[in-house]
């Protein structure tokens, strides 16, 4: 019985490496592969949530252009993810396709019943509706 219990802890360790840690120590890999080849007029996402593009690259130092003649100053670390390059053409395109979808979704998303919908955009302060 004693041994028995053993292999199972055994193998719950081996399945926990296998499906948490390991998959864990890849991305962190491909994460720090990313940030150590980023290189200057590449677009970025910041760890902050701010897009920009790679100005300068000094050394661990980044200096990232936020807007046209607004810089900061960050290092490697505070890049979450490196966005790939934007094709005009596809650009276009893909606006066509989005505003297809969200037209379709307003009308998907109508009050069933015919009644309106309230917000406390439309009708200001939402605390004087009368609900029962």
């Amino acid at each position: 019985m004693n041994s028995g219990f053993l292999i199972l802890i055994v193998l719950l360790g081996v399945g926990f490496y296998v499906l948490m840690i390991r998959p864990q120590r890849q991305r962190q890999a491909q994460h720090q592969s990313m940030i150590d080849n980023v290189d200057v007029g590449e677009d970025v996402l910041t760890t902050g949530g701010i897009y920009g593009t790679i100005a300068r690259v000094e050394g661990d130092d980044l200096v990232v252009e936020i807007a046209d003649g607004v810089t900061v100053h960050m290092t490697r670390r505070g890049i979450a993810a490196v966005l790939p390059p934007e094709d005009e053409e596809s650009e276009d395109e893909g606006d066509e396709d989005e505003d297809d979808e969200t037209s379709a979704g307003l009308e998907e998303a109508a009050v069933p019943g015919g009644e309106e919908s309230v917000t406390s955009a439309a009708h200001g302060d939402s605390s004087s509706d009368d609900r029962s």
